[in-house]
């Protein structure tokens, strides 16, 4: 999802920048445009790290004898951190 937001402003801030030929007193659209644009490559940037992150997995694996039979228990995480 935030890949589709950062491609969304950049090409907002590009439409306002390079694509409008709009003059408003109260406001700068080619100043928010290139906010925009800045906005979007940073979320583009965060997303990308964020998606090639390393995840790490704990694997524990247990073995008893009970009441004469052998008893194996596995017991899975991934660790978001």
């Amino acid at each position: 999802m935030s890949l589709g937001l950062g491609i969304f402003l950049v090409v907002v801030g590009a439409i306002l920048v390079f694509a409008l030929n709009i003059s408003v007193d109260w406001i700068d659209l080619d100043f928010v445009g290139y906010i925009f644009m800045g906005a979007g490559a940073v979320i583009i940037i965060l997303g990308i790290v964020l998606l090639t992150r390393k995840r790490t997995s704990v694997s524990t694996t247990r073995s008893a004898v009970v009441d004469g039979e052998q008893v194996t228990q596995e017991k899975r995480s991934i660790d978001d951190i």
